[in-house]
């Protein structure tokens, strides 16, 4: 048996490879863990609808979901446990950021579904919010934004990428999901495995038993890991899980 019980993973740039594909050997592996009863969860920034099919494909049925970067805690599938939402007033002021850098794409996600720069939503205030994001390749650009919204009051700031900021309710994590979902099964984050590639990851790598950055992840993700696997591309979950969770 394994002495770590919980097993968190990122999809893209994680479990994913760059088509947004679950290779044999990651689907094959993480069966295995789940056979030998450690709890795979599924921690994403993507929405709820994005992420279920991929939990889904691999058989997660009644395991707990991360979604939102942690904005969402699901207990399992169509069962919410927890939700942490962005007030309206400050989904308007990140919005008038993202126009006032024209060129830089922008998304938002609500309860209602995901709303972006040519879609956006008619009455800010009828929805409830739970993730903004910011996209943009100038990296001066999404720098100065960034200066920006350090100065801002109840923001938690991240990326999925190096061309991304992504913004929660302040204290709304990766890590500290992942701590509620220890909560919930009643183990120590100390048994908990958490695999990553970006920012909104690294809280979580340093907060847990053992925390895995992707051969392909940011340099400062690496630099905070206790190891670091293959790429996406390499089938790197499949390797955490066979080297450390398992140990086969």
């Amino acid at each position: 048996m394994a002495n770590y019980r919980l097993l968190t993973l990122d999809l893209d740039g994680t479990t994913l490879n760059d088509r947004s594909e679950i290779s044999e050997a990651n689907r094959e592996w993480i069966a295995r863990a789940s056979e030998a009863g450690v709890t795979v969860c599924v921690s994403t920034g993507r929405g709820y609808d994005s992420a279920l099919p991929f939990a889904e494909l691999l058989g997660l049925h009644e395991s707990p979901l991360i979604v939102v970067n942690g904005g969402e805690i699901w207990s399992k599938p169509n069962e919410l446990h927890r939700r942490v939402t962005l007030p309206a007033e400050k989904i308007m002021k990140l919005h008038r950021l993202a126009v006032q850098h024209g060129d830089t794409w922008f998304w938002a996600y609500s309860t209602q579904g995901i709303y972006n720069k040519e879609r956006w939503a008619g009455d800010t205030y009828s929805l409830e919010w739970l993730k903004f994001g910011y996209y943009n390749e100038d990296m001066k650009v999404l720098a100065s934004i960034l200066q920006e919204l350090k100065g801002w009051e109840g923001l938690e700031l991240s990326n999925s990428s190096p061309y991304n900021i992504e913004v929660n309710p302040a204290g709304v994590s990766k890590a500290t999901a992942i701590e509620e979902v220890c909560r919930m099964l009643g183990c120590e984050l100390s048994e908990a495995v958490a695999v990553g590639d970006s920012l909104n990851d690294l809280a979580a790598i340093k907060a847990v038993g053992l925390g895995v950055a992707m051969g392909n992840a940011q340099d400062e993700v690496k630099a905070g890991a206790d190891v670091v696997t293959g790429t996406n591309l390499e089938d790197g979950v499949a390797q955490v899980i066979r080297e450390y969770v398992l140990k086969a």
